[in-house]
C-alpha cells in the first residue's frame, strides 16, 4: 500500500505531470491534495492501471481530495521553453489552482523549480510510492488523454484517440504521410532518420 505522504503533520500537496514524451498535444499536470487520513488500496501509478481503472479512480479522487487541480501547457509554449520547463510550469500551475495553499510539496521525479516559499520535494517513482502523487498522475493522464480524445476527432487519421500522441509507428507514418498539424511540437524528432521526408 503507498503511503499517505511525506511529511503527515503538514499540508502536503503531490504533484505530477502526463505527456512529456508525446509528439503532440499539451503536457498535463495535476496537483492533490487528499486527506490525512485518506487510504485505498487501488491507487497506484497511472501507467500500471488500465483505462477504466483510472477513470474510476478520478472519480474517487475528485470526491474526496480536499483539493485538486489540472493545468495544460500547450504546444506552442513547450515549443518555447522546452519540454523540462513546460512540466515544471504546467505542476507550478497546477499548484497555483489548488483552493488551499500547501505547505509542502511532493514532486514525482528528480527535477522542479521552487514554487513561492514552500518547501518540496522530489520523488524518483513517487506515483508508486506516495497517494498523492499517485493521485495527481492519474488526474493528469485522464485529463490530457481527455484532450488528445477531443483533437483526435479533428485529425482522425494520426491515431491519438489510441497513442495519445505517443510515437507509435502509426503516428509517425501518418506525419510522414499527412505533415503535421498545429497541434504537433516542431522542436522534437517527429520523424527518425528513416522515415525522414518532407513534412
Amino acid at each position: 500500500m503507498l503511503l499517505n505522504q511525506i511529511h503527515p503533520n503538514l499540508i502536503e500537496c503531490g504533484t505530477d505531470e502526463a505527456g512529456r514524451g508525446c509528439l503532440c498535444g499539451p503536457v498535463t499536470a495535476a496537483a492533490v491534495i487528499l486527506p490525512p487520513d485518506f487510504k485505498s488500496d487501488l491507487l497506484d501509478d497511472s501507467k500500471k492501471l488500465s483505462r477504466k481503472r483510472r477513470y474510476q479512480l478520478r472519480s474517487l479522487i475528485e470526491e474526496h481530495a480536499i483539493s485538486y487541480h489540472v493545468s495544460h501547457v500547450m504546444m506552442e509554449t513547450i515549443d518555447e521553453i522546452n519540454i523540462l520547463n513546460a512540466s515544471i510550469l504546467a505542476m507550478h500551475q497546477a499548484i497555483d489552482g489548488l483552493k488551499i495553499n500547501p505547505e509542502h510539496i511532493a514532486v514525482d521525479g528528480n527535477r522542479f523549480k521552487p514554487y513561492a516559499d514552500i518547501q518540496a520535494t522530489t520523488v524518483i517513482k513517487g506515483d508508486g510510492k506516495y497517494l498523492h502523487i499517485a493521485a495527481a498522475s492519474i488526474l493528469a493522464k485522464t485529463y490530457r488523454d481527455d484532450y488528445m480524445e477531443k483533437i483526435a476527432r479533428e485529425h482522425p487519421e494520426y491515431d491519438w484517440h489510441k497513442n495519445q500522441g505517443y510515437p507509435t509507428k502509426k503516428h509517425r507514418e501518418a506525419i510522414k504521410k499527412y505533415g503535421t498539424t498545429p497541434y504537433h511540437r516542431m522542436t522534437f524528432k517527429l520523424l527518425p532518420d528513416d522515415l525522414k521526408g518532407k513534412l
